[in-house]
């Protein structure tokens, strides 16, 4: 085992758990190539697998796998059928040479308009059937078994890739060697991560583009490396730029939307109301259409916005909460400005209207994606445990327990004793059904009671029905899964919800940034005579203001296990600083600070240490 410097406590683990394991603990990340390389050398088996930690092997994987390889010498590595999180066929279990051409199709989306054809389709082969055993280009690195023999000729992975292209680089030198890549689909294991893996993200763009440009480098000689060097850096370009623009397209889509319908819902209320009560179609200047009536609709969002009415699950009365809260600020507001007090009348129609059109324009855009509207949605996910009696009250209750978001909906019994379980909803060869009845966000199974290829059948069975799939090992306290299509697969642990995660606390905690940040700074006359280091406070306010620093953030050095948040000016043991603290305590301070966060934890810790907020260590 190979550890690239982890901080979850996994080098402990082994070392005290699997004494019998060979650790190789890095003290700094030097990345998925020479940490592969470092086991390889020091392995002593006639075949070398690299396999993804994100991924679950059929009981049968290796055995089948082995014995192809003994039975065809010609055969230098080999991959599998790689299934998703949901069961759905993972097309990078065979790839193409990214030829410039290949490379071409792909990046201007010909692949994708026709995957099986010979020509265009040969980044993904789509043209190779998916369950037939064949000869390809180009292995995945998420499940690579080599032949030792082909490993000492052709050499190692090229340590000059970081993160991704090392196994295109190996496979190639692979062939060049004189030996065959087989795609082999008689096993089939998940692979939580996929294709998934944030990819439309400008960071992944440039390191996975990034590794093409050495692969050509490298193996590409004159004008044919030139060409594809080229074609790569212009891919980078538009890629990037698309990615930024579909973010903001994502983010402002619906507040432009919603912009535009209550624009124009105000325009017909005032033109009505000039009509009808004031009896001249020209009382209210062009001012008002075009810029008071804006600055309205833009206050009615922002309220909405820190009311949680763009949170999920979708709640009305949070939007009704916030255009509430708008109009109460645009009243307040135009009081005191002449220039912009046309009608009170006009902004109350008008936030009914907003209310109205705002909460209508949801549930109608539901209907348009689901076919169908519920008034009341749910955060929870609706979950099956797939398991015996024992095992799924063993699971029930560690969901229970942990505060997680997820409503067991049923069990699903594999010893077939319906009495044994409150919420029976069927036996597990009737799993398809009950899926296709019941309808699960989300379904669990105890790998005690099924093996992994009856786990891996009933994923594929079920796999379009926008399920996800996850699987808790024997005797333990963590799901094997990934909890977001946008994120890598995961082991996270069923032991604590973390508050800190949750979204209105990340708004509010925010607010609170910006609202005593902008007070400090007003007050910075007086508070200089109580600040140890007045000066660096007020850098440090500005800097809390603008969004680059937060009052309180963590203590201690960054730390995998907690949530990504901005660096703190104070931290949960500000109160401590006479005392040294272990590391141990530092992280559960910031455990507890992360699961139990209110607002009101960051107003005890800044106004319990103010005279604080000059620090330097910032």
């Amino acid at each position: 085992m190979v550890d690239n410097a982890s901080v979850d406590g996994s080098v402990e683990m082994v070392i005290a758990k699997f004494p019998q394991v060979q650790l190789i603990a890095n003290t700094e990340n030097v990345g998925f190539s020479k940490a592969n390389n470092q086991a390889i050398r020091a392995s002593i088996g006639k075949y070398v697998l690299l396999l993804n930690p994100d991924t679950v092997v059929q009981e049968d994987t290796f055995t089948k796998c082995c014995q192809y390889m003994e039975t065809h010498s010609d055969v230098g590595g080999l991959g599998v059928y790689m299934v998703d999180g949901k069961g759905h066929f993972l097309p990078e279990s065979k790839r193409g040479l990214p030829t410039p051409w290949v490379a071409f199709y792909k990046i201007c989306g010909l692949s994708k308009l026709f995957p099986n054809s010979k020509k265009f389709g040969r980044y993904h082969l789509g043209f190779i059937d998916k369950n037939k055993t064949s000869e390809i280009d180009v292995l995945s690195g998420a499940f690579m078994l080599m032949r030792k023999a082909a490993l000492d000729k052709v050499g190692l992975l090229d340590e000059d890739y970081f993160m991704y292209g090392e196994d295109i680089d190996l496979s190639y030198r692979i062939q060049k060697g004189g030996y065959q890549n087989i795609y082999f689909p008689e096993t089939r294991i998940i692979h939580y991560k996929g294709e998934s893996t944030k990819k439309s993200s400008v960071n992944y763009v440039l390191v996975f583009y990034g590794a093409m440009i050495i692969f050509a480098k490298k193996h590409f000689k004159g004008a044919y490396a030139g060409a594809f060097i080229t074609l790569i850096r212009l891919a980078i370009y538009a890629r990037a730029a698309f990615s930024i623009l579909k973010r903001m397209v994502q983010l402002l889509y619906l507040p432009t939307l919603q912009f535009t319908i209550v624009f124009a819902g105000m325009v017909f209320i005032t033109n009505f109301w000039e009509e009808n009560i004031k009896d001249n179609s020209n009382f209210y200047p062009p001012l008002f259409i075009y810029v008071t009536i804006p600055l309205y609709i833009v206050t009615w969002l922002v309220c909405n916005y820190y009311n949680g009415g763009y949170d999920k699950p979708f709640k009305a009365y949070r939007v009704v909460r916030g255009i509430f809260i708008g109009t109460l600020v645009i009243s307040s507001v135009s009081n005191f400005l002449d220039s912009y007090r046309f009608s009170k009348a006009i902004i109350l129609m008008g936030s009914v209207w907003a209310a109205m059109s705002i909460i209508t324009l949801h549930y109608l855009l539901k209907f348009i994606k689901y076919k169908k509207i519920e008034i009341e949605e749910h955060s929870d996910k609706k979950v099956i445990v797939v398991g015996n009696h024992e095992e799924s009250t063993r699971v029930f209750n560690l969901i229970k327990n942990t505060g997680m978001k997820a409503n067991i909906f049923g069990f699903v019994s594999t010893d077939n004793v319906s009495s044994a379980f409150d919420m029976y909803l069927g036996s597990v060869d009737r799993l398809q059904e009950i899926a296709k009845i019941y309808k699960p966000d989300e379904i669990i199974f105890c790998s005690k009671n099924i093996a992994a290829g009856d786990i891996i059948e009933m994923m594929a069975s079920i796999g379009n029905q926008n399920i996800e799939f996850k699987i808790v090992p024997d005797e333990s306290n963590f799901i094997i899964g990934s909890s977001n299509k946008d994120t890598a697969g995961e082991l996270y642990t069923l032991d604590v919800h973390l508050a800190l995660l949750d979204r209105h606390n990340i708004r509010n905690k925010r607010v609170i940034d910006f609202t005593l940040s902008v007070m400090f700074i007003v007050m910075s006359p007086i508070l200089i005579f109580y600040i140890k280091s007045p000066w660096k406070m007020i850098e440090n306010m500005f800097k809390v203001a603008i969004g680059k620093k937060s009052l309180v953030g963590f203590c201690g050095n960054e730390d995998e296990r907690l949530p990504k948040i901005k660096k703190g000016i104070l931290s949960p043991a500000s109160e401590f600083e006479q005392i040294t603290l272990n590391d141990e305590t530092i992280h559960r301070l910031n455990l507890i600070y992360a699961k139990d966060y209110h607002t009101s934890t960051d107003l005890n810790i800044v106004f319990a240490n103010i005279q604080k907020l000059g620090n330097s260590n910032v």
